[in-house]
């Protein structure tokens, strides 16, 4: 909505679609509060009852929503804990992805099937976790959909790379743009990586070397790192903000040890780069997690912070308090206008393998980069991955795989192999991966 308050060549109208109907009203009414402050005339908002009203004529659809609630996700998170297994996300990969995922892709399915029925000839942008088994399940079940997933992960990476280049003396500092570093991509989400980087005619594999060198052990936090609740309580900052902020930071000390394992960049936060690993290498306990410089984020955290937000939401639609816009450095806007016929754009996508990376299984779901252009979204060769890494990237391709074509089977045993066979969860003994298999799904799995 905000990103929208600074779009001039574009206009149209945005049908709200929420199973909690009253939750798209209230963001109904925030967006056309926000656009007739800031930009009146060009967005108008609707919440939109009914799914075949909502989808029906659609130019572009977007998804984002939470598969369960943070119940589920508790568990999800925090009952491997038990066996000694401990996650940092627990969304996309290790058994809590796995649970997540017996969860997403029958919704997933249903969005599908909707978009088959009313809207077949529209783009479809993702933004839900777990990313690769969202966007696969919605070709599984309509392989003539159009869509893409999109994370922004790699977005971070390239702010990293700026600064990384303005520390080196390539640029004063803060003078490079996160859009002027030009990357290749290739890999799956959450664990996608750079084999090419460069800004303007400057190779950034040579400075970032450097950068390791100097900071893989004692970690990196720049001006814009997280802090301790102490050290932003101190300053002035809002306590809440503080404790989001050292829950989600990193001194990237995973990344630079993935590098020196590599020689690839990893192009994603610690947090996440961590569970698609061996579990001995980051994740073994809380305290070599807090060794390596990044948290395990407590989903208690998340259940307080969206009471927070629901709150902040409600002030907004009563008007008691106002939204000062700021852009949001995603590309979803971007997006919109190259598939309108409004340029072009180069943006990372998880979409099928059709030969984008030859060393992976076609129609298995890879991160790459893409051109979009008019009603075109066309994925860039992203090239093949260093054996030893594509052993690893292969693993959690094939486990993806696997898990997808268990819910689709309606195969409970096939789902509990795939389970059992996760680098956390294969360390523990065949009858206790059953007792935490049964344990999470019948927390997580209504009936």
């Amino acid at each position: 909505m905000q990103d929208l308050v600074f779009e001039q060549e574009i206009s149209g109208h945005i049908e709200l679609y929420d199973t909690r109907l009253e939750d798209a009203q209230t963001n109904e009414i925030i967006g056309n509060t926000l656009l007739s402050r800031h930009n009146p005339g060009h967005w108008r908002f609707h919440a939109n009852p009914s799914l075949e009203d909502a989808l029906s004529g659609s130019d572009v659809v977007f998804v984002s929503i939470l598969p369960g609630d943070f119940a589920e996700m508790a568990v999800d998170v925090h009952a491997p804990e038990a066996y000694g297994i401990y996650q940092s996300v627990g969304d996309t990969a290790g058994p809590g992805g796995i649970i997540r995922a017996l969860r997403t892709i029958p919704q997933f399915r249903v969005i599908a099937q909707a978009v088959k029925k009313y809207a077949p000839g529209a783009w479809v942008i993702n933004y839900t976790n777990p990313m690769t088994i969202c966007t696969r399940t919605l070709y599984k079940e309509f392989p003539r959909i159009k869509a893409a997933g999109c994370c922004h992960e790699v977005f971070n990476t390239q702010k990293l790379l700026a600064t990384v280049l303005e520390m080196g003396g390539s640029a004063p500092r803060g003078s490079i743009k996160r859009e002027e570093i030009h990357t290749r991509v290739l890999g799956i989400n959450h664990f996608t990586w750079i084999d090419k980087a460069s800004w303007k005619s400057i190779d950034i594999f040579p400075y970032y070397a450097q950068f390791v060198d100097r900071y893989a052990e004692t970690g990196f936090r720049g001006a814009e790192a997280a802090t301790t609740f102490a050290a932003g309580s101190a300053s002035g900052e809002d306590p809440e903000e503080a404790v989001r902020r050292a829950l989600f930071s990193s001194g990237e000390r995973v990344k630079m040890d993935l590098f020196r394992r590599y020689g690839l960049i990893a192009a994603a936060g610690d947090r996440h780069l961590a569970e698609f690993c061996p579990h001995s290498w980051y994740l073994a306990s809380p305290e070599q997690v807090e060794s390596w410089g990044f948290t395990l984020t407590p989903v208690s955290w998340r259940i307080a912070n969206r009471d927070t937000l629901i709150a902040q939401a409600r002030a907004y639609r009563e008007g008691t308090k106002t939204m000062t816009p700021v852009t949001s450095g995603e590309e979803g806007i971007k997006m919109v206008k190259a598939l309108m016929g409004q340029g072009s754009l180069v943006s990372n996508v998880n979409m099928p393998n059709q030969g984008q990376m030859p060393d992976m299984p076609r129609d298995a779901v890879v991160e790459t980069n893409a051109v979009f252009s008019r009603d075109a979204v066309q994925p860039l060769v992203g090239g093949e991955l260093p054996i030893d890494l594509r052993n690893l990237v292969m693993y959690h391709v094939l486990a993806q795989e696997g898990i997808i074509e268990a819910v689709f089977e309606e195969d409970h045993e096939k789902a509990f192999r795939v389970f059992s066979q996760d680098l956390a969860v294969q360390t523990l003994p065949l009858k206790e991966a059953r007792a935490l298999f049964d344990r999470m799904c019948s927390k997580t799995l209504k009936p």
